[in-house]
């Protein structure tokens, strides 16, 4: 998000300072590095928690999943201006077509996958999306969804080919690095945040570096704070009426990995599945191809564990007690109190077998061997908690942003889509905090040379041709067929 959000600024207006700190020693090594996310270019093609359960006449209300495909089509078109403008080179080291399946199993799900390809085909983002219930067919886009399977049970699946796999971590390293040379543009990384004031002049912001453990001051008169887990301590930090009563919940994730070349060359799609009976939304289980480091490989998952720490590499075991504060104690309590299961679900997730996690990799993947696979870590998740949740699950979908009543601090809190609309979120921040800058004939320009469709928002559905268009060249550029 930090990335993304300064490359935009620096590129709308040049004269414009500013720095950025980074905790950890190298850049993007928290939530946005390889192996910390599924790398899944979230369109709403595949996730069929984007979807909600059919609607009384059979439909499938598919709002959420044309405003997501439409906000990363906007990432997209960015990182293509980003490539053609020297900013950021080798696209296929941080973005790879990969085809996005949803697969599922029962009479049930069966028939709203169905009645999902219906209303999602009707827009001509979707239309190109195939469905089937021909265990052949599937077998050809993903022989691993087959091989083995009860015939007895029915299946179904759909299929885009214009689906993606992302390197987040890549794309934010490669954009970094433009910007470290742009004179204005500081980047300090190993230097964490101790301090954050609201002053006359703007914001005065404490500095240590790590290595030294000097204190630094610096002022800014606009800050954001993109920091994925750690973002909640530096808003608390902040002192802003907006902070108040907000909380989180640390979420671990882990995933299983395959290397073994003989399985990863039969798989070349990123399979999104039902969700399990015990799980929350966002333990939806896939089966994915990645490609990091040019190496590609499967990867599985995700599997929650429990965890108090708000960041995996410079997290500490009592960041979670020490983000509770008395505005948010109530609010903690009170939902923690009607999500014990999802406690213990965290707990047992972490402390299962592999032969526990193999079960669930055999609803995917009925052939596979133990011998095959080995767990890793993954990043951490910090959910949200307001007030205005009540008593709903501690675990749900959104990526927002909170900013004070001067509009002088935004703060990134939520999750999926997350990183895939980091784009739209830095174009929000924008238009929210720093509108002078698009105030201008020539910053409109700008703005429209970098995302040509910003301002085409609701008005695409009735221009496919221009869409197409735009869409065109933007994959011409990413390399994407």
């Amino acid at each position: 998000m930090s990335a993304n959000l300064g490359a935009m600024l620096r590129c709308l207006q040049p004269a414009l300072k500013i720095q950025l700190y980074e905790v950890t020693d190298d850049l993007a090594q928290e939530s946005s590095h390889g192996w910390n996310n599924a790398g899944t270019g979230h369109a709403g093609i595949c996730e069929l928690s984007y979807t909600p359960e059919r609607e009384a006449d059979g439909t499938v209300n598919v709002a959420k999943v044309i405003e997501i495909y439409e906000q990363f089509e906007h990432s997209k078109q960015f990182w293509s201006y980003a490539v053609a403008q020297g900013m950021a080179d080798n696209p296929r080291e941080f973005i790879n077509q990969v085809p996005h399946i949803s697969f599922v199993h029962g009479p049930e799900q069966v028939a709203f996958l169905r009645a999902r390809h219906a209303s999602m085909t009707a827009h001509h983002f979707f239309r190109e999306m195939e469905y089937t219930t021909n265990r052949a067919t599937i077998a050809r886009w993903s022989p691993l969804l087959v091989e083995g399977r009860d015939p007895n049970v029915p299946i179904a699946a759909t299929k885009m080919d214009g689906g993606t796999d992302v390197n987040f971590g890549v794309i934010s390293r490669k954009l970094l690095t433009w910007f470290a040379r742009q004179d204005g543009c500081g980047i300090a990384s190993g230097h964490r945040v101790v301090d954050l004031k609201k002053s006359e002049a703007g914001w005065d912001v404490s500095i240590r570096d790590l290595a030294t453990g000097g204190i630094r001051k610096n002022r800014g008169k606009f800050i954001f704070v993109g920091a994925g887990g750690g973002s909640l301590h530096l808003l608390q930090m902040s002192g802003i009426s907006e902070s108040k009563g907000i909380g989180g919940f640390p979420i671990g994730g882990q995933w299983l990995v395959c290397e073994n070349p003989e399985i990863v060359k039969r798989h070349q799609a990123k399979v999104y599945g039902q969700a399990l009976d015990a799980a929350p939304t966002m333990a939806v289980p896939h089966l994915d191809t990645r490609v990091l480091d040019g190496k590609k490989t499967l990867l599985f998952g995700p599997f929650a564990a429990w965890t108090t720490r708000f960041l995996q590499r410079k997290g500490s075991w009592i960041d979670l007690l020490r983000s509770v504060k008395p505005d948010n104690l109530v609010t903690l309590l009170k939902i923690g109190a009607s999500n014990i299961p999802l406690v213990r679900y965290l707990i047992q997730q972490g402390t299962q077998s592999m032969a526990n996690r193999m079960e669930v990799l055999h609803i995917f993947y009925p052939a596979a061997k133990a011998e095959d696979w080995k767990l890793i870590d993954a990043g951490i998740r910090v959910q949200a908690i307001k007030k205005t949740d009540g008593e709903a699950g501690i675990v749900h979908h959104g990526t927002e942003i909170i900013t004070n009543s001067d509009r002088t601090i935004s703060a990134l809190l939520g999750a999926s889509p997350g990183a895939s609309v980091c784009v739209d979120i830095g174009l929000q921040v924008i238009k929210n905090c720093l509108p002078h800058l698009l105030a201008s004939s020539e910053g409109k320009a700008r703005l429209g040379a970098m995302i040509p469709t910003y301002d085409e928002d609701g008005k695409l559905p009735e221009n496919a041709g221009r869409f197409e268009e735009v869409q065109r060249k933007t994959n011409e550029i990413l390399q994407l067929g």
